[in-house]
């Protein structure tokens, strides 16, 4: 029954996010209390939710700081050379921009961290995208691809994985090398797809002397005399070696990311606009945007802790994993592999890595499944290509809120792109005979 109750929580949450008809913060919070309710354990939902909120609240700290830091930063005018240098790479043509944007992606996101990955990319690309009028959907969708599909022995499911199977991370990993680079060729093909789309999508639009869509709007977007006013170009070698020290510090793990970027964003306010009132006025321009992310964050956290707290999550693992016929045991691999990405949408990366996949080894083993088959197909999806579009990491809402779009927008259009990457890297496993069927 708690199974049951847990598996409508968490679908009636995606609908509801997805339909676009309540607001992501709003359905974070009702519906698993509604949930909680149902199951019969609404006494202790205030625990719950508590113990959700102390483990998001160091998270959201680092994500408000962020927002702030990289706009009081943009403010500034540090971006603007980088867009610049970007725009004489690659030019003004989408296609080869998309392209950029995945390359970029992957490349930061080689300390795999997703979330620095995606506040250092989108940030950094999204006004050359709003100045040509691109889809920031896309802009979203590429950097998630790029990030979704690596999942170096470094990263969080790769080490997961390793710990809850008891095998070495290399035994996991050095098999789906081929796999991970077919996967990479798809991202960077999808990218280029997907500029191409824009293209034609923009020359239409450019050719509609009444069109008045944010892409005509944006094209010709230079910066206003506000903005400009707002520019530092003296001290750019400052705010460039502050930004280095900002994200080397995080990347390395010297100190927690919420007191990196703390420790930033007023060394930004202070050095760029050193009067109180100047201070005050940037804080507010990106207030909004700051306060947005933290209330989805802390709703978040609440979602994941009375799903955590209740048992829910654990009572939908093991029914996930008690109804297995014989008949496909044998095939357990590739129909996990197939259903990696969706399982990103039902289970939080612990959740599964821990509670489910030694559940689904096991019975793996009882038909002579290796129990790293497992854990390889696991990684071609379950927190890989699903992270950036899950409600229950907080990834999803930066990249969602940095790239300006709405949530259920964004995972409309990203979802079915991630989805392919995963079923084209179980195809390739199959195919490398890393799975037999």
């Amino acid at each position: 029954m708690l199974a049951l109750i847990a598996a409508a929580t968490i679908i009636s949450l995606l609908a509801a996010i997805l339909s676009n008809r309540v607001s992501p913060l709003a359905a974070l919070i009702l519906i698993p209390i509604a949930g909680a309710i149902a199951a019969g354990v609404a006494p202790g939902i205030p625990e719950y939710i508590v113990a959700g909120l102390a483990k998001i609240a160091p998270v959201a700290g680092m994500f408000v700081f962020a927002i702030l830091f990289f706009g009081i930063m943009t403010d500034a005018g540090l971006l603007a050379p980088l867009v610049g240098a970007v725009l004489r790479l690659v030019g003004e043509r989408p296609s080869r921009i998309t392209v950029g944007t995945a390359l970029l992606a992957l490349l930061i996101h080689l300390d795999g961290s997703g979330a620095v990955c995606f506040l250092i990319t989108i940030p950094a690309l999204r006004p050359l995208y709003d100045r040509l009028g691109m889809d920031r959907r896309v802009l979203a969708c590429t950097a998630s691809m790029a990030a979704g599909v690596n999942f170096l022995p470094w990263t969080g499911p790769t080490l997961r994985a390793s710990a809850a199977l008891k095998l070495p991370v290399a035994t996991i990993f050095t098999p789906m090398i081929g796999v991970q680079i077919v996967g990479l060729v798809f991202v960077f093909a999808v990218s280029w797809w997907l500029g191409i789309r824009e293209e034609r999508r923009l020359a239409i639009e450019r050719q509609t002397p009444a069109s008045t869509g944010p892409a005509m709007a944006a094209s010709s977007n230079e910066p206003s005399d506000a903005e400009r006013a707002l520019r530092r170009p003296a001290l750019y070698p400052i705010n460039v070696a502050i930004t280095l020290v900002v994200v080397l510090t995080m990347v390395t793990g010297l100190m927690e990311p919420v007191v990196v970027f703390m420790a930033g964003t007023a060394l930004a306010l202070i050095i760029n606009y050193p009067t109180a009132s100047q201070q005050r006025e940037r804080i507010d321009a990106h207030a909004r945007a700051a306060l947005m992310m933290a209330g989805i964050l802390f709703a978040a956290g609440a979602f994941t802790g009375i799903m955590t707290g209740s048992g829910m999550i654990k009572a939908l693992a093991e029914a996930s994993v008690a109804h297995v016929p014989d008949a496909i045991g044998p095939r357990i691999p590739v129909l996990l592999g197939f259903a990696a990405m969706p399982l990103s949408l039902l289970f939080d990366p612990d959740s599964f890595y821990f509670g489910v996949l030694p559940v689904i080894a096991e019975v793996a083993g009882h038909f002579g499944v290796p129990a790293v088959q497992v854990g390889q197909a696991a990684l071609l999806g379950q927190m890989t290509t699903g992270f950036p579009v899950s409600p229950l990491t907080p990834a999803t809402f930066l990249v969602a809120g940095l790239s300006g779009v709405e949530l259920g927008a964004h995972q409309r259009f990203a979802i079915p792109w991630l989805f392919g990457a995963s079923v084209v890297m179980t195809l390739a496993a199959l195919l490398f005979g890393i799975f037999s069927i």
